[in-house]
Formats: structure tokens, C-alpha cells, sequence
């Protein structure tokens, strides 16, 4: 299996919203949501696809969305599939992520993540996010209300890093 990634397209919503209610079944976008998502022109999708040249509307193993919003620029959501978990997948579709906010020239790149999320939690550290606040109960979880840790990752002026020191970048 050659794993991909491709820009989400409309094909791809039954998918997304299928795959966003298995990993957030608490508090998972609606349909409705999704369309508006896509639709946005601030907004920029990406999926992650088991075989490389697979056209829209086939299987997902992940997506992440950026918000374009001028000079700081908002992950809207990074999410990997139950099964393709621990395999690189979520650093790889930030590091898209973290290229595409450069290029559009954002000077950061801003995110909520949920307290109890550990694993995107240590991604986002040893990418060398820094933590900025919290938002107090901002979550459902299934023991009661879980906060949100608001992070930023300083995005140097200069030239785009080369795929090979954007690689290096986000292993670190």
C-alpha cells in the first residue's frame, strides 16, 4: 500500500463525515459542516489516501484543514483513522499543514487540541509548538467536559524550507 495525500474534494464528504463521527463520536461536524468546510475559500483541506493515485471518494485514513487568515493561520482539524494510528500519519499531514500556512504567508500557526489527547499533544511539542492558554471545559468527553490547550508555532520569514528540511523540521 502506497499511502497518499491529495487535496480533499467534494467526492470525498461521505468519507470525511464517516471517518470524523468514528473518531469523534462526542462532538463530530456535521455534514452540514463539512459542506461549509469545503466551501470556504479561507478553508484548505487535505486526505490522506491508502493508494496514491486513488481518485476522490474512496477510503480515507486521515484529513487535516487550514484556516488561510492572513498572517496567523488556524489548524482546523488533524484526524487519523483508528487503524493507520502510530504510523506517522498526523506528523506527515501537519507538516502539509505547517508548508501551506508558509506559502500563504502566515507568520503563525495557531491550534486547539484537547487536553487529553496525548499523542497530538507530543507531536505538537516535539514540533516546538508553545502552549498559549487554556480554554476551561471547551470539550465534551465521556467522563464530563475536557479543556482545550491553545498552541502557536512561530512560522519564519525567508524562503520555503526544501522538502528535505521541512522533513527534518517536523521529525524533530
Amino acid at each position: 500500500m502506497t499511502v497518499g495525500t491529495r487535496s480533499a474534494h467534494w467526492r470525498d464528504l461521505p468519507r470525511l463525515a464517516a471517518l470524523e463521527r468514528q473518531a469523534h463520536p462526542l462532538d463530530a461536524w456535521s455534514d452540514t459542516a463539512w459542506w461549509a468546510e469545503l466551501a470556504s475559500p479561507r478553508r484548505e483541506y487535505r486526505v490522506a489516501v491508502p493508494d496514491a493515485g486513488a481518485p476522490p471518494g474512496g477510503d480515507l485514513l486521515g484529513y487535516a484543514g487550514l484556516d488561510h487568515g492572513g498572517s496567523t493561520a488556524d489548524v482546523m482539524t488533524i484526524t487519523v483513522a483508528p487503524e493507520a494510528r502510530g504510523q506517522g500519519l498526523g506528523r506527515r499531514l501537519l507538516q502539509e499543514l505547517v508548508a501551506a500556512a508558509r506559502a500563504g504567508g502566515a507568520e503563525a500557526l495557531l491550534l486547539e487540541v484537547r487536553a487529553d489527547n496525548a499523542p497530538a499533544l507530543a507531536l505538537y511539542d516535539r514540533v516546538g509548538f508553545d502552549h498559549l492558554s487554556t480554554r476551561r471545559d471547551y470539550y465534551r468527553g465521556e467522563d464530563g467536559p475536557v479543556d482545550a490547550h491553545i498552541l502557536r508555532l512561530l512560522l519564519p520569514a525567508g524562503p520555503a524550507p526544501t522538502p528535505d528540511e521541512k522533513a527534518a523540521e517536523v521529525a524533530r
